[in-house]
């Protein structure tokens, strides 16, 4: 049963038909009292809640009736509706443990998606431990290479909010596999047999992101010599990664918060609006909470990306899985550059799980291929991937330091000074060796202080 929660009988009245025409039962409440009551029924299952639903205390009342009703069931997911205006308030509720948020005017399938996420994201909680195998006979998981228990409770809660529509954010440094991670999702969810689009936004300007995102029509500037579809448009019914999400331009950022906020959007130039039926994943490297304090991110699109957030864990806090790693991105090599006798000297392995992967499972990725291309016999030993990552490096003939002689975050930047030198000081190819994108080294660079 849903609690609907608003003194406007023609709120309670409008979407407590919508619900029930979608096969949901509900009850109305028109103060904080009664609302409180109704919700301490365990048939209750979810509120939806009108913030200004007190007209005279500019949601000052609804905050507080937020807080009482997730102390009161801390499990009971609650919806708020706020009018677009208002959104800051919206923000505060979300910070208060609100599930989502909708806005005035809302349409009746914006509001039945977001109860059916908020319903299917409370039902898939509360699993026992994850455990590998157990996923791998549930879930298609042929692509996802890990079983360091730290990967695998990432990848459970991510099939556990798969057949929801919830967005997700992944956070973690570049090259952890969050792409791998987003395709799994979509593989796994009720959109699989849509599209998954991917998009870089580090690499989109500015003035181009209308037009790339949300299509345009001929005529609409200079250039618009035809009608094209934009990549929301492409990803219909389907899945769209928003990659590099903290390197979005701010003036892009109120853009995109309308699509995800109305599930609509108009193509530039044209007047016809199109609905946007697509799950949302965002992938980022950035401390966006710093970035919101900082004033570079829009603190109302963080909460409308992070429904559901998962940090992927650094190859360096995985290194168990460097074999299997390894041993996969090898087949894959083998059969691209036909080396099909190709192996690891067990010693090579020993050695790959020593070393401090800055540049995380990407580079791991593009070492193992690199060997395989390079090295003089098809077993693979120490000194092969040794002299292919002193090759990257510009390292000649000195050695790597020993583990436990420096720190890691010492150890990145002896690498990042090393390659830089040896790509006399080009950032592309510096990035790419060191399996990063450029946004991601810049990052580096200020972190330890580093003049390019």
């Amino acid at each position: 049963m849903i609690l609907i929660v608003d003194d406007d009988y023609s709120v309670t009245a409008s979407l407590g038909l919508l619900l029930k025409q979608k096969g949901f039962t509900t009850v109305s409440a028109a103060t904080p009292e009664t609302a409180l009551a109704t919700a301490a029924r365990p048939d209750v299952d979810l509120v939806l809640q009108d913030m200004n639903f007190s007209r005279e205390t500019s949601g000052a009342e609804g905050l507080d009736l937020l807080r009482r009703l997730r102390s009161a069931r801390p499990g009971l997911p609650v919806i708020l509706i706020t009018a677009w205006g208002s959104i800051a308030l919206a923000v505060e509720g979300m910070k208060a443990g609100a599930a989502d948020f909708i806005t005035k005017p809302w349409s009746n399938e914006q509001v039945h998606q977001a109860v059916r996420t908020a319903l299917g994201l409370a039902a898939a909680g509360g699993a026992g431990a994850p455990d590998r195998a157990a996923l791998d006979a549930r879930y298609d998981l042929a692509s996802v290479v890990g079983r360091h228990p730290a990967f695998v409770e990432v990848l459970e809660l991510l099939l556990r909010v798969a057949a929801t529509d919830a967005s997700i954010l992944l956070s973690g440094d570049t090259g952890t596999g969050k792409e791998v991670l987003a395709a799994a999702v979509h593989g796994n969810s009720a959109r699989r047999r849509g599209p998954f689009i991917k998009v870089n936004l580090a690499a989109l300007p500015a003035n181009l992101f209308e037009s790339e995102m949300f299509g345009h029509v001929r005529g609409a500037f200079t250039d618009a010599t035809a009608d094209r579809a934009g990549r929301f448009a492409a990803a219909q019914g389907g899945t769209i990664l928003l990659d590099e999400i903290g390197d979005l331009a701010p003036t892009c950022q109120i853009k995109l918060l309308r699509v995800l906020q109305d599930r609509s959007f108009e193509p530039v130039g044209s007047s016809r609006t199109q609905s946007s039926d697509v799950r949302v994943i965002s992938a980022t490297n950035v401390d966006l909470e710093q970035a919101i304090r900082d004033g570079a991110f829009r603190e109302d699109l963080y909460y409308r990306l992070n429904l559901i957030r998962v940090r992927v864990p650094s190859l360096a806090e995985r290194t168990s899985d460097i074999p299997a790693l390894a041993a996969h991105f090898l087949e894959r090599a083998k059969s691209a550059y036909g080396r099909p006798g190709a192996s690891f000297d067990p010693a090579a392995l020993e050695w790959l799980k020593a070393q401090p992967w800055p540049g995380n499972v990407r580079q791991l990725e593009h070492l193992v291929e690199r060997a395989v291309l390079t090295a003089p016999a098809v077993r693979l030993g120490v000194e092969d991937f040794r002299r292919t990552l002193e090759m990257d490096l510009g390292a000649g003939r000195d050695p790597l330091p020993q583990v436990g002689s420096m720190t890691l975050p010492e150890i990145e930047r002896a690498m990042i000074l090393k390659t830089l030198k040896h790509h006399n000081g080009n950032l592309s190819r510096a990035a790419e060796s060191l399996g990063m994108s450029r946004p991601a080294l810049y990052r580096r660079l200020e972190k330890y202080g580093i003049e390019a």
